[in-house]
């Protein structure tokens, strides 16, 4: 199994906004790690593909370094969600990630810096 590691080092401006991009990103996406250098606490993420807008990770009000294993639900060949049978409930599987991802950051405090690695298979 290959596994690679994109990092991306986000900076705030004044009012505690910013958007980033990853380089292209190819794969399977296993985890996010975020690391909180000094982003204010409350910090607030959204993180997608910048092709389709598939979202990967919000969160609101993040006060310290966490990391995510991002799952998305999945589907037959006829469109159906897809259900482990005895309980109805989602099968999820990882998210295939063919290019940038988009790292928009609110309320992250003036001049403020974070860092976001993305880990894909």
């Amino acid at each position: 199994m290959h596994v690679q590691r994109y990092s991306v080092a986000v900076a705030t401006a004044s009012d505690g906004s910013a958007t980033a991009y990853s380089d292209q990103v190819n794969g399977l996406l296993s985890r996010i790690r975020y690391v909180k250098t000094d982003f204010a606490d409350g910090v607030d993420f959204a993180i997608t593909l910048e092709d389709t807008g598939e979202t990967l990770w919000t969160q609101n009000d993040v006060n310290a370094s966490a990391t995510v294993a991002p799952r998305q639900a999945t589907h037959s060949t006829a469109g159906v969600a897809a259900l482990y049978a005895s309980g109805g409930v989602a099968v999820n599987d990882m998210i295939a990630v063919a290019g940038r991802i988009k790292i928009v950051i609110a309320n992250g405090g003036a001049s403020k810096a974070g860092t976001f690695h993305f880990v894909t298979v």
